[in-house]
């Protein structure tokens, strides 16, 4: 099972002001202490999609794209922080690990499901820390090998939807933008070599 915690960083586009300008990116598998001094770089901004990378003092570097939904569903809830991130991890040899994130808790025991064209994939979901004070829910494929298949279709496709339901059982309905996304990946692929 993935474990880690959740990194607050700034945004360098200014598309994202319902979000008070702030991203975050999940960091698997034991992370190291010396990521408190860190540092994002933003790669590059593609249509709906920005590519970044995270090094810290010892040389680690994390390469990552983020998008946030263009629609959230229900419009009368607060929804927190949503975003999608892609993530290259070289130094653990992790590759093309999707990670989707809530500002709230998920119902225990659901299961996201993504739908993009007309192909279904479900994530296992999980409670995250998103900073000191706030928890969320984060949804992951349980293998890199349906990472890698979410990563095929996200190229091919040209939006994606997220279905969830919340620990109050609200129903909720994300959709996000996939345009830009093929040139963000290849981009923060490039910086990950």
């Amino acid at each position: 099972m993935r474990i880690g915690g959740i990194i607050r960083i700034v945004s360098a586009t200014s598309r994202v002001p319902f979000i008070s300008a702030a991203l975050a990116i999940v960091l698997l598998a034991a992370p190291e202490p010396s990521l408190a001094q860190e540092k994002h770089d933003l790669i590059g901004s593609y249509r709906d999609w920005d590519a970044f990378t995270l090094a810290n003092e010892d040389g680690n570097t994390i390469c990552y794209v983020i998008s946030i939904p263009k629609e959230m569903t229900p419009k009368n809830v607060n929804h927190g922080s949503i975003y999608v991130t892609v993530t290259h991890k070289p130094r653990l040899k992790i590759q093309d690990e999707v990670n989707i994130v809530v500002g709230y808790r998920f119902r225990p025991g659901s299961t996201t499901t993504v739908t993009i064209g007309s192909t279904q994939h479900r994530f296992f979901t999980e409670e995250c820390k998103l900073d000191e004070k706030r928890v969320g829910g984060c949804a992951w494929m349980p293998t890199p090998r349906e990472d890698r298949q979410v990563v095929a279709s996200m190229k091919r496709g040209n939006r994606m939807v997220v279905r969830s339901t919340s620990a109050r059982g609200t129903n909720t309905r994300y959709r996000f933008s996939l345009m830009g996304f093929t040139a963000a990946y290849s981009a923060m692929t490039k910086a990950c070599e």
